[in-house]
């Protein structure tokens, strides 16, 4: 029998799971000031140093029919991500405001460059007169013209944020600047970067608060405007009868989408192996560019693919997290805008791989094979990571701390706090006393005892304002 002076047994605290104590870890760790900084730079170095291994395993056999090495494309590669890192460099260290006070200088530029290419200076390749060549190295001005809209767009809506209910100041002059640089990029013809330009110009008016409705008009004015730019070219009507039904002409216009979900399928759930794929012995055209994502289906399988799943929606999730975590509202808008852009064309590459969209010939961030668009992703990169050096938090630990192990290794200045600009002062003559009270004499008279102590006390912000003015 028990007694009541029986003690019981304390109980013992349950055991934490492995997958709770990672989670509380992960939790913890998110809390520090610099984690959005150094998750971006995880994230960058896993994505580059991945996109290199699979542009050499896919380039391999066609860099030795052109070239006779293996390793021609590869070498290229290499050295666009050399460059990539001089502009990451550069992007990492800019004041935030000299982006805002250059970016119309910058946007005149590019807009200047996408006119030069059309004439006889541009080189045409694969049908599209996008690129200029320099010394042997191509670069398309379109990619650079991403990232000039979306630093001039923003300035332009945060400048003008408390006129954002009326049409004409949301709309004037972002959208024209849009519509000039979707009909210098179509006259190339590159609907490819048109669209990733209109993802920009979406995300601009998303995050800056536009109305729904005026989403859904320009929806419908994409889509009318596809289906006339598909009526107007056959190769674009021909892709997109190919993607809704890829099997009418598989050994034609069918042949590389069809080809692109064989690839997916023949690697499983492991994958035959790095350097194993049979798709890049010619029989899938452009495998280390715009189809790369299958051969990374194939040599690497359904783990392969889930990995890249993972560090873009892991760049998704660092990339908003720094916009929502700012308070200035340039950079807010910069970060979920140039975020919204890198994701999103990812999303549209892997999505016409495994035949959920047409093909347009986007290339993968930081992955595929190219100059400008792994240049352009580094530059995308560089600047996120220098906003998140700016969340508040970053701010007041690196200047009580210290700059950190990178901040010392790279050199980083100390990012300055956000001050938010300084109200105009209205022109009207401010009352001498509260709106409203009764007054004895006649306007303009001073009245004797009780008048300065008046306006002394809490009569106003007009009040307020003489008061602090008299004690400087």
């Amino acid at each position: 029998m028990t007694t009541a002076a029986t003690k019981t047994a304390p109980r013992r605290p349950p055991r934490k799971t492995a997958g709770a104590t990672v989670l509380s870890t992960l939790t913890a760790w998110l809390t520090r000031p610099l984690a959005s900084f150094h998750l971006l730079l995880a994230v960058f170095g896993l994505l580059t140093v991945f996109g290199l291994v699979m542009v050499l395993s896919a380039s391999s056999v066609d860099s030795f029919n052109r070239e006779g090495t293996s390793y021609s494309v590869f070498v290229k590669q290499v050295m666009y991500c050399v460059g990539g890192l001089g502009l990451f460099y550069i992007a990492l260290r800019v004041p935030v405001r000299l982006m805002r006070r250059y970016s119309l200088p910058l946007l005149a530029l590019c807009l200047g460059l996408l006119v030069l290419v059309l004439t006889p200076l541009g080189t045409e390749l694969n049908g599209a007169r996008s690129w200029f060549m320099v010394a042997g190295v191509s670069f398309q001005p379109v990619e650079f013209a991403k990232v000039a809209f979306a630093l001039w767009g923003a300035h332009v809506l945060v400048t003008k944020r408390g006129l954002m209910t009326q049409y004409r100041h949301l709309l004037v002059p972002v959208v024209p600047g849009a519509l000039l640089m979707f009909a210098l990029v179509m006259l190339q013809p590159d609907l490819g970067s048109t669209i990733t330009l209109f993802i920009v110009l979406l995300a601009l008016l998303w995050f800056a608060g536009a109305p729904l409705r005026l989403f859904l008009m320009m929806a419908l004015g994409a889509v009318t405007g596809g289906v006339v730019l598909a009526m107007v070219a056959e190769y674009r009507m021909a892709r997109l009868t190919t993607f809704l039904d890829p099997l009418s002409d598989p050994s034609g216009n069918g042949y590389q989408a069809m080809q692109g979900l064989f690839a997916l399928a023949d690697g499983g759930l492991l994958g035959r192996g790095l350097g194993q794929g049979w798709s890049k012995w010619q029989y899938l055209p452009n495998v280390h560019n715009d189809f790369i994502f299958a051969v990374i289906g194939e040599e690497l399988g359904f783990i392969g693919c889930a990995v890249v799943l993972m560090l873009y929606a892991t760049t998704a999730y660092v990339g908003m997290r720094i916009a929502f975590r700012n308070t200035d509202p340039f950079i807010r808008l910069v970060a979920a805008t140039l975020t919204t852009w890198l994701v999103g064309q990812a999303v549209i590459n892997i999505g016409y791989v495994v035949g959920l969209l047409p093909t347009t010939g986007l290339p993968l961030p930081l992955i595929s094979s190219g100059g400008s668009s792994v240049v352009t992703s580094m530059l995308v990169f560089g600047l996120l990571a220098n906003f998140a050096r700016h969340e508040p938090e970053a701010i007041a630990a690196l200047r009580s701390l210290g700059p950190g192990r990178v901040g010392r290794l790279l050199r980083l200045p100390t990012p300055a706090p956000y001050r938010p600009p300084a109200r105009r002062k209205t022109s009207r003559p401010v009352p001498r006393t509260r709106p409203g009270a009764k007054s004895s004499g006649a306007p303009g008279q001073r009245r004797s005892g009780a008048e300065p102590r008046a306006r002394g006390a809490r009569s106003g912000p007009g009040s307020r304002a003489q008061t602090r003015g008299g004690h400087r």
